[in-house]
């Protein structure tokens, strides 16, 4: 665990003093306050407040974010050469991926733990429905896990981190829009089939709506552990080249 814990403290730094990273927090800060503002001045008229009117935007936002936050975890270790130099120091490839996986989720946690005060902010205005708002946040935290989980793997297959993000905004994007492939399929089960692979069919229909299933979290679980797996075992090629 030592290894792991380096390589966390390494990647973690590496996000607060990297300026793309501070963009990218900026970028989401700034759609989501919009948004929240927006919803907020609806609800004082209309309706009630969406209490997942942040983590629905998210749902496809890490569809973009997520390619930029994990591009350089690995292709540019591997263009610069010190990925060679982590290979033969006294770290596996799996605490080398994991430590690497585990800062990039923890500076997601970072920035989605600060759009969470729009819920405090709330509270000083109306009731919301924070059950609903915290299985929403969990949702898309597990989510946002599962996207990074997915990045790590195109990072460490290519040392241009353009073509990194490329292929892990492909991918995502993919699994976000067969969803919608899922409502205009021919049959109910091909439907149902479909939708249970998709990134967004296990949030919008449960976190999303306030429900916290356990076969949607070992979906995103599942996602992440078989990425991990894949990114290790591409890492762990590296030494054979």
């Amino acid at each position: 665990m030592s290894g792991t814990w380096y390589i966390f403290r390494r990647e973690v730094v590496q996000y607060l003093t990297s300026p793309l990273a501070y963009t990218v927090a900026f970028a989401i800060l700034v759609i989501t306050g919009f948004l929240f503002v927006g919803d907020l001045t609806t609800a004082l008229t209309t309706r009630p407040v969406n209490a997942a009117v942040v983590p629905s935007f998210l749902a496809f936002g890490m569809v973009v974010f997520a390619p930029i936050l994990t591009m350089r975890l690995l292709a540019e270790e591997s263009r610069e050469g010190t990925l060679e130099l982590l290979l033969t120091a006294p770290i596996s490839d799996t605490q080398i991926v994991l430590g690497k996986f585990l800062g990039a989720w923890f500076y997601y946690t970072i920035v989605l733990m600060i759009t969470f005060s729009y819920q405090i902010i709330l509270l000083t205005i109306t009731r919301p429905d924070l059950g609903h708002a915290i299985s929403a946040y969990l949702g898309i935290w597990l989510y946002g896990g599962a996207t990074l989980a997915v990045g790590m793997i195109f990072s460490a297959l290519s040392e241009n981190q353009i073509v990194a993000a490329f292929l892990t905004f492909a991918t995502l994007l993919l699994l976000w829009f067969a969803e919608y492939a899922a409502q205009i399929v021919g049959t109910v089960e091909l439907a149902q089939i479909i939708r249970q692979l998709t990134l967004g069919g296990h949030f919008s229909s449960s976190f999303g709506v306030g429900i916290v299933r356990l076969e949607d979290i070992v979906y995103y679980a599942g996602i992440m552990v078989v990425a991990l797996f894949i990114a290790i075992r591409v890492v762990e090629s590296q030494r054979w080249r």
